[in-house]
């Protein structure tokens, strides 16, 4: 089976998920998939999906895999309990056909349906590739590994390059994102710092990187304030569950003009820093830099993240701007663990509902806008200032 274990995921739904027992326990959500590659017909591997989300289902974790996971110094010892306890349940996901595409919907306690996303994905990304290339070769995978271990060697100051591994949710296959991780760790250690993957975290000793995801920020439309104050909200209840830890603020649920008024100088200094998901990122490299001045802290002492559709040369581009004015690093998803010499398949998961109300994402980018529900989207914009495109 393509899962095996219940920390073949990010460890930002484990982060999530633990903020989701202490503030918001009661909270129902809906999750929707969505494939964006045009031509791409998932139809003909539900059967495998569905097989191995029962699979996943059965799967509880271990002392070992509970050991790993309280080693963390901001996992508290209630929720690694709660987790002893847990497991994924089939009943909430709901797999059909609608418009002549795969559906899914995933509807239940978020406490209960926040693990599913990453190895749904995975799962999915990894039946594709073997339906539409059963007999693909890795050899041009390994040629273009190579290619990027060269490439952060080539860099004028390598060891300040740093990355990790944000990739599993699009891998090719299980199997080959473990050999990729794998190389990277041993081959360039001063630069590859670490993955999001929970397993691979363990399994290698590396460190597992991630905080926040949107849908935690979009849950807040329905459980905060009012709609026009919560993603304040949002980093105000993250603060308070995390004391200082996992101090990385996502900023663009409703584009960096609306992130910036929110990110006053209270959480310019609370946060470590911020991470872009969406847009330009030189253009939103500089603007956190002048806000930082602007709001009286010093840039170097904080940190940017990016992990918007990077491959290895984009991210040296970035770096080269910046590194010498703000501390950099960088998310790398799907180059790193499909690029094998096939195309894979633009697939999300996101959540659309929360206690019975639409929830929206903005971004920076129009391609990657989530919602359901129009009348509600302008709303969103119109409490945020976001003029429609």
């Amino acid at each position: 089976m393509i899962i095996e274990s219940l920390l073949d995921t990010d460890i930002y739904k484990y982060s999530m998920m633990q903020a989701v027992l202490h503030q918001f326990p009661g909270a129902e959500v809906e999750y929707q998939f969505k494939c964006r590659s045009e031509g791409a017909d998932l139809r003909p591997i539900r059967q495998d999906l569905e097989r191995e989300i029962e699979h996943l289902c059965s799967l509880k974790l271990g002392p070992e895999e509970l050991n790993f996971l309280s080693s963390l110094r901001y996992m508290k010892p209630d929720f690694i309990e709660f987790l002893r306890l847990f497991h994924l349940q089939s009943r909430f996901v709901d797999i059909g056909e609608e418009d002549g595409q795969l559906s899914i919907r995933i509807r239940g306690p978020w406490l209960h349906t926040i693990l599913f996303e990453v190895p749904v994905l995975a799962i999915i990304s990894e039946l594709y590739s073997r339906h539409s290339w059963p007999d693909h070769e890795l050899d041009k995978g390994r040629e273009r590994l190579e290619r990027k271990i060269e490439q952060v060697r080539e860099l004028d100051r390598p060891g300040e390059f740093v990355f990790a591994d944000f990739g599993t949710r699009r891998r090719f296959s299980r199997d080959w994102h473990e050999e990729v991780v794998g190389k990277f760790a041993r081959e360039i250690p001063g630069s590859f710092r670490g993955t999001s993957n929970v397993r691979l975290a363990k399994e290698l000793g590396l460190v597992p990187i991630g905080t926040m995801a949107h849908e935690f920020v979009q849950a807040c439309q329905a459980l905060g304030p009012r709609l026009a104050e919560t993603q304040r909200f949002a980093f105000e209840v993250w603060a308070r569950e995390y004391r200082g830890d996992l101090g990385i603020a996502l900023s663009d649920t409703y584009s960096l003009d609306a992130f910036l008024r929110d990110f006053d100088m209270y959480f310019c200094k609370l946060f470590d820093g911020a991470r872009q998901d969406s847009g330009d990122p030189m253009e939103w490299g500089e603007a956190m830099i002048a806000h930082y001045e602007e709001n009286r802290v010093d840039p170097k002492s904080r940190n940017l993240i990016f992990s918007d559709s990077l491959t290895i040369p984009r991210a040296a581009e970035i770096w080269q701007r910046f590194r010498d004015r703000i501390n950099v690093s960088f998310g790398i998803g799907t180059n790193l663990t499909h690029d094998t010499g096939v195309k894979p398949a633009n697939i999300v998961i996101k959540m659309t509902e929360c206690n019975g109300q639409p929830v929206v994402k903005l971004s920076d980018s129009p391609g990657k806008i989530v919602s359901t529900d129009q009348h509600y989207l302008a709303w969103v914009r119109q409490a945020f200032d976001v003029p429609a495109d």
